[in-house]
């Protein structure tokens, strides 16, 4: 008496009526929020020719994948907590899916790219025009998308491959690996190892490259030891750390570990903190601690 599963139901957020209405306007409000920083990060590092270099044209990728990110989830998620339209299709998951996970690995590889344009910036700054020429900073922005979509490619015919014939109700707000994984009437270990490998490997490679950017920037300034140099090094890269260290961490709390560990109740709000959060926060960041981008951000307003 099997069938196989024609639509997805999310059961998320949206099982809580008596606070419906209230979370609807809290999400709606973050994610206007979300979009109008980004956008307006995007108009200043388009608009502004004190922006036109490397750093912030790699943060200005990230702002665009920060727009991209709730995008492709809140949408839905408001959808289902105000019209209670909580049923997706399966090819509509199955792209909803996609889009997640190569925007998410392309936020991943893109913040180690800007680790190493930190890296140059600071321990070679004679030398950083040449060395972070726009063509290699535009080769590098399109091996980090490239790089997004293979790996999101791999996940996503791994995952939406195997047979789904009970139950349809997805724990979460929007369709992840861990509650997709979950609802899979077949043996699930084998491509659960084999997408652990990779997420290992490409999240672990991009993780290790920032993190030794960052010790050389540390050796660096330990080596000069002159007044001034941990202000200005913290200016040049406090905002690209802060950013890391929140991304980073939800992300691998998320992906990164077996799916018998998986909590419907802790991956929500984990899920919220990248998916929603950061992207909210990532523009109030670099505009606070940057001041190139805060005179910007001002041109831009003013204008308006």
């Amino acid at each position: 008496n099997l069938s196989t599963v024609s639509e997805f139901v999310f059961v998320g957020l949206s099982d809580a009526p008596e606070i419906r209405l209230l979370l609807f306007v809290l999400f709606l409000l973050i994610y206007l929020a979300t979009m109008a920083g980004n956008i307006t990060l995007l108009v200043a590092i388009s608009t502004d020719s004190h922006l036109h270099s490397p750093m912030y044209f790699l943060l200005g990728n990230l702002s665009l994948l920060d727009l991209l990110c709730p995008t492709i989830t809140v949408p839905k998620m408001l959808g289902a907590l105000l019209l209670e339209h909580k049923k997706i299709s399966f090819s509509g998951c199955l792209f909803q899916h996609f889009s997640l996970i190569a925007v998410v690995g392309t936020e991943i590889f893109l913040l180690a790219v800007m680790a190493y344009d930190r890296y140059v910036a600071v321990c070679h700054p004679l030398r950083y025009p040449s060395i972070m020429n726009m063509k290699l900073c535009a080769q590098l922005a399109v091996g980090t998308w490239a790089t997004g979509l293979l790996n999101s490619l791999l996940h996503t015919s791994l995952v939406f491959t195997l047979s789904f014939c009970g139950p349809n109700k997805i724990q979460q707000y929007y369709c992840d690996i861990p509650p997709v994984l979950a609802l899979s009437c077949s043996s699930t270990h084998s491509r659960e190892l084999v997408l652990l490998v990779v997420a290992g490997v490409l999240g672990g490679s991009a993780c290790v490259l920032t993190v030794v950017s960052y010790i050389y920037i540390l050796l660096e300034i330990l080596a000069r030891n002159s007044p001034g140099i941990w202000h200005k090094a913290f200016s040049t890269c406090g905002s690209h750390l802060t950013v890391v260290c929140l991304f980073y961490g939800t992300t691998i709390c998320t992906y990164v570990r077996p799916s018998f560990t998986y909590s419907p109740r802790r991956d929500r709000v984990v899920s919220m903190l990248y998916g929603m959060l950061t992207p909210l926060l990532n523009p109030i960041i670099y505009s606070l601690r940057n001041k190139e981008v805060k005179c910007a951000l001002k041109r831009v307003i003013s204008q308006v």
